[in-house]
């Protein structure tokens, strides 16, 4: 099992343009194979940090994932918004950043 924890900084005022960008995204991804946890959170004191954390099955599990069809729709959305993201892949044994 893996965490990822995926921490945007979005630009200013973009907050409601990226949870609309997300919804499709975050609903269809919770019914992907090996998804056990998959949420948004913005963040209470800082209206530009969002910050994904989700829970999968393996790391195969998540490498599906970054190809289905709606994390493309996903990062073309959203790539306006976001000024810069930090991704942590936390493996039982190690931490990997993407």
């Amino acid at each position: 099992m893996i965490y990822v924890v995926a921490t945007l900084t979005i630009k200013p005022d973009s907050l409601a343009a990226l949870r609309e960008a997300a919804m499709p995204c975050i609903e269809a991804t919770r019914e992907e194979p090996g998804c056990i946890f998959y949420d948004m959170n913005a963040s209470v004191s800082n209206s530009q940090r969002v910050v994904f954390v989700e829970q999968w099955k393996s790391r195969e599990d998540l490498e599906g994932h970054f190809r289905a069809p709606h994390m493309k729709v996903w990062r073309e959305k959203s790539a306006p918004l976001i000024e810069s993201r930090k991704v942590e892949i936390i493996h039982p044994e190690r931490i990997e950043t993407l």
